[in-house]
């Protein structure tokens, strides 16, 4: 497999990653755009805070009230919406730098859209958890599940997403959390139906998260002393 490990390479910017092996295979790597470049700058233009609780992630983490659902913690939200394994990969030192306390991790679900395989997809998860364990090494790391989608609403432009899927992606991050003594959420405990579909009462859109949903998972990371 070939594969260049710079964190913001112009390959990666491009959308140009192959990889070779069996067979030659290029994936769909894009993370760059206005949207992600004004988040970054307002991350770049916020105040340093001490033994910080971070959510990071795409839209299902941006779009969540974190600080006001958690009062008095010094909770930070670094969801960008349609971010990607790549760029949290190719934003994670700034995270890192500042040494969090707990670093909640919840991306992948745009990569499976792009059907980017999820050798791929844990690939760059196993050099996140490095980039912690190497850069801040008291910081507790919690992998969140992919949530599972309700394909009965799921809106168009990810119906490439099964859940499926999901299952087989959350099973490989499972397996990755387990091997590098990381927590694992498993959010589908919460927010999975009987038949496993994301719950109709929590989503608009088969997809993301009503507002008070993010009540739900904040309280199940309590019931599970995560917070």
């Amino acid at each position: 497999m070939k594969f260049s490990c710079k964190y913001a390479s112009l390959g990666w910017i491009l959308g140009i990653v192959t990889f070779t092996g069996a067979s030659a295979q290029t994936v769909d790597s894009t993370y760059d755009n206005s949207h992600y470049r004004e988040r970054q700058e307002l991350f770049a233009t916020l105040p340093k805070q001490k033994k910080a609780i971070v959510f990071l992630g795409n839209s299902i983490t941006e779009a969540g009230k974190w600080n006001e659902i958690l009062p008095g913690k010094p909770v930070q939200n670094r969801g960008i919406s349609g971010d990607n394994t790549f760029g949290v990969l190719a934003r994670l030192p700034d995270i890192v730098a500042a040494r969090p306390a707990k670093l909640f991790l919840l991306i992948g679900v745009n990569d499976l859209k792009r059907e980017v395989p999820v050798t791929v997809i844990i690939d760059n998860y196993r050099k996140m958890v490095q980039m912690v364990k190497e850069g801040s090494p008291k910081t507790k790391l919690y992998l969140q599940s992919v949530l599972p989608v309700n394909d009965t609403i799921l809106i168009e432009p990810f119906r490439k997403v099964t859940n499926a899927n999901v299952a087989k992606l959350n099973e490989a991050l499972q397996q990755l959390a387990k091997d590098n003594n990381c927590r694992f959420v498993n959010l589908h405990e919460p927010f999975a139906d009987a038949q496993g579909q994301l719950k109709r009462k929590d989503t608009p859109d088969g997809l993301h998260l009503k507002v008070g949903a993010y009540a739900i998972w904040v309280n199940y990371l309590r019931s599970k002393k995560y917070l």
